[in-house]
């Protein structure tokens, strides 16, 4: 095995960190290490809504359909015009003393609540509160204090409360007269520990659970860790890395009960779960930049339900990835990774980029959004394939395929993934990760030696 580095990231706060492995990396992919150990007290998305699904167009009391179940809109409705302020097109809009209210139950529990609100144009400020009921509806406490909402940018509002089992949530504008209030992206995070796993269920330990083979960097759920902050989004897990706006890994399980008829959401929409004194990377941000908004995680990876679907379309699943790697090498990729998985295969997937620097469809670049969000040189995915089974762990050997791939992130690429194939090894040494750290040593080291070539 290599040997221990320590890596140091922060100004103000140092991070002691360990790593099992050495980590090569360039100034533009080092990331926070803060432990190779899994962690087993992430956080778990209870409920996401970003209001992109449904329509309402009066604000007289009516029920909408939305991604996650249904909600009474008093005095409120679906607003997407240009002054409507939002993550995506459109954002739920208020006046007077307007509700928003859940007419179901979310399951799970809360200790985290954050929502996205702003002014409506150029109206000046009101106030609103948030009510938490946990008896279907019956009786409902306001959760928190009353937040002011004063001007015309997105702001995130963060209750943290301690609710177990089910819950409904009401948004209640509590003053302003007809003072307009636009509210978008609701995120509900519990500490989910360990999760046993299954199609979509996520969880850090145990069968079907995104991080069985390891964490790469260490990453956790820790505000101070803004180069490595351990993201977990229910169907799938990350390390967000908020000095480049990108993820610097995303890992994620594929059995066959992830692959159903759930539509392709398109709802692109900031990460309202990430710490709001970071950047926003939201929806536009890669507009006319020349590179797509290209998935980590894929949509068509996650088509057993709505909710799952709509996951992968936060944009800290995102990288600024050239048109045609996004949409011909990557995309063939991903489509023969789920043709193994619907032959009988389960997989470990886990998708990364590094470096600075990458050619779109209107040339170089090494930033965009401002600045705001770093174009990665390469992109690279590590998949581990087994049959279908239980104790997947001990069921890995040095025989268990392994595919690794790593590409320059250009717009001139080929169409073949497979001639990009290269070994574990080599994408560690280049992006400063440690993958597969779960497995026995003499295991770890002859998958990543090899390069597949079936």
């Amino acid at each position: 095995m290599k040997p221990i580095k320590l890596l140091f990231v922060l100004t103000t706060i140092i991070v002691f960190a360990s790593c099992r492995k050495e980590s090569l990396v360039t100034p533009a992919s080092t990331v926070n290490q803060a432990s190779d150990k899994k962690a087993t007290t992430e956080s778990t998305t209870t409920l996401s809504e970003s209001f992109e699904s449904g329509t309402k167009a009066a604000y007289a009391v009516g029920s909408v359909t939305l991604s996650s179940g249904s909600w009474s809109l008093d005095e409120a409705l679906i607003g997407n015009t240009s002054a409507d302020v939002k993550n995506g097109a459109k954002s739920v809009r208020t006046r007077n003393n307007g509700q928003l209210t859940m007419n179901f139950d979310a399951t799970g529990g809360a200790e985290t609540i954050t929502i996205q609100h702003a002014v409506y144009g150029n109206d000046g400020s009101s106030t609103w509160q948030l009510w938490i009921s946990t008896d279907g509806g019956s009786s409902y406490t306001q959760a928190g204090n009353t937040v002011t909402s004063s001007t015309s940018t997105l702001q995130a509002a963060t209750f943290t409360v301690n609710v177990t089992g089910s819950y409904r949530l009401s948004i209640r504008k509590v003053s302003g007269g007809s003072n307009r209030i636009n509210f978008d992206d609701i995120q509900v995070v519990t500490g989910g520990g360990t999760n046993p796993g299954g199609p979509g269920t996520g969880g850090t330990t145990g069968d079907d659970s995104h991080l069985l083979l390891g964490n790469p960097t260490g990453a956790q759920a820790s505000v101070v860790l803004t180069q490595n902050y351990l993201r977990n989004a229910t169907y799938y897990i990350s390390s967000y890395n908020s000095v480049r706006g990108t993820p610097n890994w995303v890992s994620w399980h594929i059995a066959s009960g992830d692959l159903g008829s759930a539509p392709r959401q398109d709802d692109f929409r900031a990460d309202a779960a990430l710490p709001s004194s970071w950047y926003q990377v939201g929806s536009s941000s890669y507009s006319s930049s020349g590179f797509d908004r290209g998935h980590n995680c894929p949509s068509a990876d996650r088509t057993s339900t709505v909710a799952a679907n709509s996951s992968t379309f936060l944009m800290s699943n995102m990288i600024p990835q050239a048109p045609q790697n996004n949409q011909q090498t990557w995309n063939n990729m991903e489509q023969y990774i789920r043709s193994l998985v619907t032959a009988g295969n389960e997989v470990y997937v886990i998708m990364g980029s590094y470096g600075t620097g990458g050619n779109g469809s209107k040339g170089n670049a090494n930033t965009i959004d401002g600045g705001r969000v770093t174009v990665p040189s390469n992109v690279w995915k590590v998949v581990v394939v087994i049959p279908n089974g239980s104790n997947d762990l001990s069921r890995i050997n040095a025989a268990t395929r392994v595919i690794a791939v790593n590409t320059p992130n250009i717009n001139t690429i080929g169409t073949d993934w497979k001639s990009y194939r290269t070994s574990v090894d080599a994408i560690e040494s280049a992006a400063g990760v440690d993958l597969l750290s779960a497995l026995p040593a003499n295991i770890q080291s002859a998958l990543e030696s090899k390069v597949d070539n079936l």
